[in-house]
């Protein structure tokens, strides 16, 4: 889902003795059906934790300093978590998970264990957490003196695993074709490079893919908390991180200590993931004219027209240019709409696009072209590019059943272009491979209470864009005893990374003591970018 990818886009369990027994005893009657089937599966890799996590707790980690080219100075420390790839079969082939940490910077009394993170993608990596610390983040003070602060690579992702469904260098390759389909012809282009894509990734990673399920992380993450010597987890999730969490708190109910979900994917079943990539559509469109006002009210600094329609017309203009004759030769539709897309995504990124795009229209086209052109000499951002939407792309196919028939993808977004016509059909072709993916498609898990689940807090912007609120909501009503923090007419995606006081005092009251409000409760927006 464009939205839960921050990157440019170049581009149940019951007591499991009494359910194996059922599954026999069926067995012996009749052939069990799918859901029994189902039901046996999860408990195979239900045990499969269990035993994954009890060795993880007697092995520990062993920190070290970070490697050179990891990029994480001390006293930032690394170290590895193995893992099984399939749970299924815990003693099976296994995988090493990269981790970080530092540690808390209070007091050994103040300490009260690790705080883990999951920033979302599917396909970002958690690495970069500790840098809160080093990099004195205010907004994270008061909770890095009682927590150690830990990131990680997900399976598949950075140094854990990691798998690729493209040579790196091809995938960035510009100018892409217009993602909005002018003919029958251009939109059997994109179908045939989908089916590459997903060929591409059955072929350089076919081995990893039936295990690349949200599930699996969530797994992954408890085995992370017994190799940290933690009994409980605490836990941050952002965008798809949310999602994680949410499975996590299904599968693992009584492992959870504190939780906070911050951008929320919303959990139905009859959401993840293809309705939920649609209500992205709607959403970005909406966050997309709150850039265009803003725009337009600082026309005395952007110069792109004073209404909202006058800012689009040069966005279409600008387009159209871009259509016929690519800027600087590599910049196209395609490349504009992956700069662009950062405004509806984050208010951060308000000025900055702005502002190159008013260098633009004032005839400065190689601001442009320097800001939304990939650069082929950088190898190492291309790889891990490409290897974030090959996890995202893994992830989402994996997860669940997508619709195979052309025609019901082709009549959706057609449908929706017309009215939100700025991110649908770039959407719907990155998910396209999901329509003939090599590997088998899982059904979502049901994200509901379990016992022993705490007060898990809840935070989210009315108008975000990559995470509608309506999943806030739903997330709201399946975790009993949650708590709702609504930022009011804000729409930026990664609501605890900003200064809002009336939020962040909430996040580190719950972080360090885990008290709740005793009724949800809506904020005022946090300050509006100023040019």
């Amino acid at each position: 889902m464009s939205g839960i990818r921050p990157t440019r886009r170049v581009a149940a369990l019951g007591s499991a003795g009494a359910l194996v027994t059922a599954t026999l005893i069926a067995g012996a009657v009749a052939a069990p059906s799918a859901a029994a089937d189902a039901r046996h599966g999860q408990d195979r890799q239900a045990r499969g934790a269990a035993i994954a996590a009890a060795k993880a707790a007697k092995a520990g980690i062993d920190w070290q300093d970070c490697p050179a080219d990891w990029g994480f100075a001390k006293p930032i420390q690394c170290g590895w978590v193995t893992v099984p790839l399939d749970y299924a079969r815990p003693n099976g082939k296994q995988i090493k998970l990269a981790v970080d940490r530092i540690g808390n910077t209070g007091t050994k009394e103040e300490r009260q264990g690790a705080l883990v993170y999951n920033p979302g993608g599917p396909g970002g990596s958690g690495m970069r957490f500790p840098t809160r610390v080093t990099n004195k983040n205010p907004i994270w003070a008061n909770a890095a003196k009682a927590y150690d602060f830990v990131g990680f690579d997900p399976r598949g992702v950075g140094h854990s695993a990691p798998i690729s469904c493209i040579d790196p260098q091809e995938f960035v390759k510009a100018p892409k074709a217009d993602p909005v389909p002018d003919s029958e012809a251009d939109k059997r282009a994109q179908r045939k490079l989908a089916a590459e894509y997903a060929d591409g990734c059955a072929e350089r990673s076919g081995e990893m893919l039936p295990q690349m399920t949200t599930p699996n992380t969530a797994r992954d993450l408890d085995v992370i908390r017994a190799a940290l010597g933690e009994k409980k987890l605490n836990y941050l999730g952002v965008s798809y991180g949310t999602y994680l969490g949410a499975v996590y708190g299904t599968l693992f109910p009584g492992h959870v200590r504190r939780m906070v979900v911050d951008s929320v994917v919303n959990p139905s079943r009859e959401k993840i993931w293809y309705e939920a990539n649609l209500d992205q559509d709607v959403a970005f469109e909406g966050r997309w004219k709150d850039w265009e006002d803003w725009v337009a009210k600082n026309d005395a600094t952007f110069h792109l027209g004073d209404t909202r329609a006058e800012v689009q017309e040069q966005w279409l203009k600008l387009r159209a240019t871009a259509k016929k004759s690519p800027l600087g030769g590599v910049v196209g539709p395609a490349e504009l709409i992956g700069f662009f897309q950062s405004a509806p995504y984050y208010d951060s990124s308000w000025v900055p696009i702005a502002t190159v795009f008013s260098k633009y229209v004032a005839g400065d086209t190689q601001a442009l072209v320097d800001a939304a052109a990939p650069d082929p000499s950088d190898i190492a951002g291309n790889k891990a590019s490409e290897n974030s939407n090959a996890v995202y792309t893994a992830v989402e196919c994996t997860d669940a059943k997508w619709p195979t028939s052309w025609q019901k993808w082709d009549r959706d977004n057609t449908r929706l272009n017309k009215d939100y016509p700025f991110m649908t059909w770039a959407n719907a072709w990155m998910n396209l491979p999901c329509a003939t993916w090599p590997a088998k498609q899982q059904t979502p898990l049901n994200v509901r209470t379990g016992k022993g689940l705490p007060a898990v807090l809840i935070v989210q912007s009315t108008n975000d864009a990559a995470t509608p609120y309506e999943g806030a909501v739903e997330l709201h009503k399946r975790f009993k005893g949650s708590r709702l923090i609504t930022e009011k007419d804000a729409g930026s995606h990664g609501v605890t990374g900003l200064v809002n006081p009336c939020i962040n005092e909430r996040v580190d009251t719950y972080l360090l003591t885990g008290k709740t409000d005793a009724a949800d409760v809506t904020c005022a927006p946090h300050a509006t970018p100023k040019p």
